[in-house]
């Protein structure tokens, strides 16, 4: 995949990466408005229990948007002239990674025991992720 074929499969992950940082933003206000409403004064980070849930889970979405963010582009980066199908299987699993983390916003804020399926959602679209990277760069070295 080549030349505008390729330009296209990188605007669906680039759309994927902006939407994931969307869902981080407003992660970011979800925390702003429960301080509000809550009464927890800047710069402080625990106070209320529930502020306190809506800041882990944009604390933990950051430490995880570390690892997916990279193995997305480098999945794609690799698999760019593998044709627009992996494209699409890439920017699927990094939808999954969004998906994954709602479920586990939506769990985490209600009753922090319940995020399992949600962390292990988004945990398994970053390691296919990793495994895509992986094993495309290492197919990229051999020899044609």
């Amino acid at each position: 995949m080549g030349g505008r074929d390729a330009i296209a499969g990188y605007s669906v992950i680039a759309l994927v990466t902006l939407a994931a940082l969307v869902q981080y933003f407003l992660m970011g206000l979800n925390v702003g408005r429960a301080r509000g409403r809550l009464g927890v004064a800047a710069p402080a980070t625990h106070g209320h229990p529930e502020f306190e849930r809506y800041y882990r889970v944009q604390m933990n979405t950051l430490e995880w948007l570390v690892i997916f963010l990279p193995c997305l582009w480098l999945a794609a980066v690799f698999t760019a002239d593998w044709g627009m199908r992996v494209s699409l299987v890439v920017a699927a699993l990094g939808v999954l990674w969004i998906v994954g983390r709602y479920i586990y916003s939506q769990a985490y804020v209600k009753d922090p025991a319940t995020r399992s399926r949600g962390f292990a959602v988004q945990a398994l679209a970053t390691l296919l992720l990793l495994l895509i990277a992986l094993v495309s760069a290492v197919t990229n070295l051999l020899p044609q």
